[in-house]
């Protein structure tokens, strides 16, 4: 066992410490040649007699291997990041040519760019992560604008709830409220009634209804702050309905409070049919003047895809009598539906009931959905707009004879 160990040792010294020192790993084979030695000592095996031989060629050779795997590591490490910073040097050329090349690149990103099989294919993949980095920039834009928006109406709400603060406004708030409150309280004994028809629910989507609804809470608030207030009525009203919900969500609280009149039966029970007027563009009667002694009907529905003839078939079918404004007449309509917002009604019948002026009540409708008032009667405008028609068709009908007559001559000198 001596004579092993003596012989291990020189074979240590003599070849395998010379070509560690020259690939720098002498340091590592120290402790591998004294375990060696160690172990060979402190081995106490019946089984190994004393004329077996160590197999020095095949240790040498298991080391040799050891070294070799990792000097290739090494190499292929060196390699793999030298292909990484060329990928990362071209992609930066590629981004100043112009070409949609992200800012921000992953290793694993850019390992799979490379492992990609054709030029179409990379420049697929960095176009993808382009858009992919442009679409994560415009959120963290839009939360930060969202978040900017949010501190600018904070400080403005801190700027409000310094002039509340202020006794007079305050003051003057309270005052006109009760004052508004007081003249919708008297409109309901002693005003005139007008009726919002809720029975269009099934006709429409949720997201209408609670376009509805927002319409009528403008409705109402302009009702409130008139000098001469409508008694707002709620017809086929029920409490399940999508339209209470929606209101309920409005007004909160407020709501049990709110001077108005909701009942689930039909406006031909709770009032007499000869003073109903239903109020629908597709009604082929114009209204001419306002009767304070009428009760107006409003169908509580907005309609995306415009469903004509749903309100005056509801109409006719009770017996009522109906009425259109009489938008034509004073006004010079463009192409396009003649529906108005249920809040554009309102303002425009109370005008029309304090004033009973078409012109001032007709201000309330869309500037783009007219050219202007009608300042000339209106037999003359269609006998303007008739003769205008006339010298278009004649102009239209000599240019179609004259390239009737080119052609057949073209025909004839080809023949």
């Amino acid at each position: 066992m001596q004579s092993a160990n003596m012989l291990l040792k020189k074979f240590v010294r003599s070849s395998v410490l010379p070509f560690a020192a020259q690939h720098g790993m002498k340091k590592d084979l120290f402790p591998v040649s004294r375990t060696l030695s160690l172990s060979l000592c402190l081995k106490q095996d019946n089984s190994c007699s004393p004329s077996e031989k160590l197999d020095l060629d095949a240790w040498k050779k298991v080391m040799k291997s050891g070294l070799q795997e990792e000097v290739s590591e090494t190499v292929s490490e060196h390699k793999e990041l030298s292909t990484l910073a060329a990928a990362r040097e071209t992609l930066e050329m590629w981004r100043l040519a112009g070409r949609s090349v992200p800012e921000n690149i992953s290793e694993e990103q850019l390992k799979t760019f490379m492992e990609c099989p054709s030029k179409s294919a990379k420049k697929k993949y960095l176009r993808y992560l382009y858009h992919k980095e442009l679409y994560k920039k415009n959120d963290r834009r839009k939360m930060d604008e969202k978040r900017e928006r949010r501190l600018e109406t904070q400080e403005q709400d801190s700027k409000t709830d310094e002039t509340r603060r202020n006794s007079f406004i305050c003051l003057w708030a309270s005052c006109m409220d009760r004052a508004y409150s007081w003249r919708v309280a008297q409109s309901m004994i002693f005003g005139q009634p007008l009726v919002f028809d809720m029975s269009y629910e099934k006709d429409m989507s949720i997201r209408e209804v609670a376009n509805t609804v927002r319409q009528i809470v403008l409705s109402e608030g302009c009702n409130r702050r008139s000098v001469d207030p409508f008694h707002i009525h709620f017809c086929n009203f029920k409490d399940d309905s999508l339209y209470h919900k929606e209101f309920v969500k409005h007004y909160r609280e407020a709501w049990g409070k709110l001077l108005i009149t909701a009942t689930d039966q039909c406006y031909t029970e709770v009032f007499p049919k000869d003073k109903l007027i239903y109020l629908t563009a597709d009604s082929p009667k114009v209204m001419k003047t306002f009767d304070h002694d009428k009760i107006y009907i409003i169908g509580s529905m907005v309609d995306k895809s415009i469903k004509t003839g749903v309100s005056l078939a509801r109409a006719k079918r009770l017996g009522l009598e109906t009425a259109a404004l009489p938008l034509e007449k004073y006004l010079l309509w463009n192409a396009g539906a003649k529906n108005l917002t249920l809040d554009q009604m309102m303002r425009i019948l109370l005008t029309l009931k304090d004033t009973g002026d078409w012109k001032a009540a007709l201000e309330f409708v869309p500037k783009r959905k007219y050219c202007g008032f009608v300042s000339r009667p209106v037999h003359e405008l269609k006998k303007s707009l008739n003769l205008i028609n006339t010298l278009k068709l004649g102009k239209r009908q000599e240019e179609l004879r004259k390239q009737f007559t080119k052609n057949y001559s073209k025909k004839l000198m080809q023949k």
